[in-house]
């Protein structure tokens, strides 16, 4: 099973690739395998390094809080 966080376009560039934030975590990953064009704000779902869809704001926002509640929960713990 694989777990992806949203991870938001920050930038995009000429070669098909765009640097995305993932929980403050910045990198550059390929848009290739998409088929519709990818805009700054977009919120995307990254395998591999490679984007594979868009998701909707709204629920990336859900996602991106339960992590948070994760991470949070996890530190707390000592984990």
């Amino acid at each position: 099973m694989c777990l992806s966080v949203p991870s938001q376009v920050v930038e995009i560039h000429d070669d098909a690739s765009v640097t995305v934030d993932t929980m403050g975590v910045k990198r550059r990953v390929s848009s290739h395998l998409m088929s519709e064009p990818l805009s700054i704000g977009d919120y995307v779902l990254i395998h591999i390094g490679f984007v594979m869809n868009k998701i909707d704001h709204h629920d990336a926002q859900e996602s991106l809080a339960l992590y948070q509640e994760i991470v949070a929960s996890m530190n707390e713990h000592g984990e």
